[in-house]
Parts: structure tokens; sequence; C-alpha cells
């Protein structure tokens, strides 16, 4: 059966010589894996819509025997071109990932924090992250302490996820 979804690519990964693997931040389904079988063919009718941080409508079939669904249509929402000029920017959202990733389980829905990821990734700054890090971790339930400074922050994610994601340092540095 074929189920459909509006997604943030989270991350790209090569399956085999023509194929990649995408994982997908989704409202209904969370974060979930999908094979992109040909996306790296000249022909293939992925070319060009399958990179980090694009928002889109995609269509999947599910795997009955593992994690890895296969997908079969994709149609871009957004871009996100920052991330494609600006390295820093990219950086920014990468440790977001990171940190989303390290925070939740696959496949179990996250409305609110598709919501966080895909407004932190359209304005993304390092007053962002912050944001985007004090959110997580209260939708999470362990919301931390008003004021606390970015070194503070560090800590409480430490202790309370058990290390930081890598990356954090440069995500906040100021441009």
């Amino acid at each position: 059966m074929v189920e459909k979804a509006r997604g943030l690519i989270l991350r790209v990964l090569p399956l085999t010589e023509t194929s990649l693997i995408l994982d997908w931040l989704t409202p209904e389904f969370g974060r979930i894996s999908t094979a992109a079988k040909g996306a790296r063919r000249t022909n293939s009718p992925f070319r060009g819509k399958l990179d980090l941080f694009y928002l889109a409508e995609f269509s999947f079939v599910r795997s009955k025997r593992s994690e890895l669904h296969t997908l079969r249509e994709v149609e871009v929402v957004e871009t996100h071109p920052k991330m494609r000029m600006d390295l820093h920017a990219l950086q920014q959202a990468s440790y977001c990932a990171r940190l989303l990733v390290q925070a939740t389980e696959k496949e179990t829905p996250l409305p609110e924090l598709f919501r966080l990821m895909t407004e932190t990734v359209a304005r993304i700054s390092a007053e962002a992250v912050i944001r985007f890090e004090v959110e997580l971790l209260t939708e999470m339930g362990m919301a931390p302490d008003a004021g606390l400074n970015a070194q503070q922050l560090g800590r409480f994610i430490l202790y309370h996820l058990g290390k930081v994601p890598a990356g954090r340092e440069e995500a906040l540095r100021q441009d």
C-alpha cells in the first residue's frame, strides 16, 4: 500500500551505485528512512529533488521486513536555498538534525518536532539553534531552566541525552 507524507530530508546516504537512502522527518510517521532506487542515474525522476533539508510531498511503500521503505514519488515544496550558499547555515541545520535524531526514536509521530525543525531550517541562525535546543528539550519533557546560557545549556544536553552531538560549537558561532 502506498502512503503519502510531507517530510524534511535530514540525511542522504549512498545505498548502491545508483540508489540513495533518505532519512525523513514527517509529522505523521516521525523519522523514517526510504530507499530511492535509481536516484543517482542521470535520467532518474528523482534527479534534483533529493537534497539535505528539502521539504517535499512524497509517497512510499512500507517494507514488511525492515525500517527501510521504498520511495515512489517526490514533489519538492521548498529547497531552502540558503543551505546551498552558506556553509555555516548548513552546519547549523545539520547540528539540529543530529540533536533531533539523538533525542527521538524512529517511526514515532512527531508533529510538534516537525514544525519546530521546519521553522528552524527556514530561519537558521545561532539564535535559532539555541531556541531549537530549548524547544526540543521542552517537547521531550526535559525543559531547561529559563535563562541558561549556551554553555550551561550544553551541559544540560550532555546530562539528559548522554552526549552533545558533534558540531554544536560551530553551530553556535556568530556570523
